[in-house]
């Protein structure tokens, strides 16, 4: 008897998870490099035997080969990946912001010694001038710039270079390396807008930017959330309208179940 609510709870559930991921897109919709995420559904089905089998072999005790039948018993969240789309690039006057124009991730040291991934290039340096991401994460490998340093240049392919004392010759300081995955909607997010290799994306693969499918790094530029406000908008009201109209039919079965029970008095 109560099926129907079971079937309407999974369904208002997974709405209610669908309109937090649809949140969590739009608050980040200007954070830089912020790769929106998505809910995908699947229906939820249960297996048994159909009527007709279970009749003959209520009537002759033998089995039939079984017609198995589905019927759905509700709906649920089967994964919520990330679209690595490219967003679009802003030019500032920044030397430390950087954006890859094409595939690649930056690598980044978390404090327990793992690497984690991002496309938020809107670097500083940290006490120690190591640059850093906006959490404090190392570049990996680090890159330090030296103290006196007037003038940074970033190359395409990552290289590093810094005049001292307002010179006008640069010397080379390290190289920014970037990671690749072959499933990068695999990714597990940790958060502050970074990543960490899982089984499903694969085991990065590190190159120099520019180089084998690499993309190229833009000094000077930041990309942007890939976040479209609008169709996220339109997004949530069609979530809405389906959690209100399960609510209704909620409500309905509820009202019906009240009428049969006073049918019984």
């Amino acid at each position: 008897m109560f099926q129907p609510l079971y079937v309407a709870a999974t369904g208002l559930d997974a709405m209610q998870d669908e309109i937090l991921d649809i949140t969590n897109n739009l608050s980040n919709a200007k954070t830089v490099a912020f790769k929106k995420g998505r809910s995908d559904m699947e229906s939820l089905f249960f297996v048994e035997k159909s009527f007709q089998d279970q009749l003959n072999f209520a009537m002759t005790g033998t089995a039939t080969p079984p017609v198995n039948v589905e019927h759905g018993t509700g709906v649920r969240v089967a994964a919520t990946p990330h679209d690595f789309t490219e967003g679009a690039f802003d030019t500032t006057s920044n030397p430390l912001d950087i954006a890859i124009k094409g595939d690649g991730f930056f690598i980044f040291k978390l404090p327990d010694g793992t690497n984690a991934y991002g496309r938020a290039g809107n670097l500083h340096l940290d006490n120690e001038g190591n640059l850093v991401d906006p959490n404090g994460h190392k570049l990996e490998p680090a890159i330090i710039i030296p103290e006196g340093t007037t003038s940074i240049s970033i190359g395409r392919d990552g290289i590093v270079q810094v005049a001292l004392n307002n010179e006008s010759t640069f010397s080379e300081i390290g190289q920014i390396n970037l990671a690749r995955f072959t499933n990068p909607a695999g990714l597990k997010s940790l958060g502050q807008n970074i990543f960490q290799a899982a089984e499903a994306s694969g085991e990065p693969l590190v190159g120099t930017a520019g180089d084998n499918g690499f993309g190229a790094i833009n000094q000077f530029a930041l990309e942007q959330s890939n976040v479209n406000v609008i169709s996220e908008m339109m997004r949530m009201v069609m979530v809405q309208r389906v959690f209100d109209s399960v609510t209704k039919a909620v409500q309905s079965y509820e009202a019906m179940l009240t009428s049969v029970d006073r049918m019984k008095q």
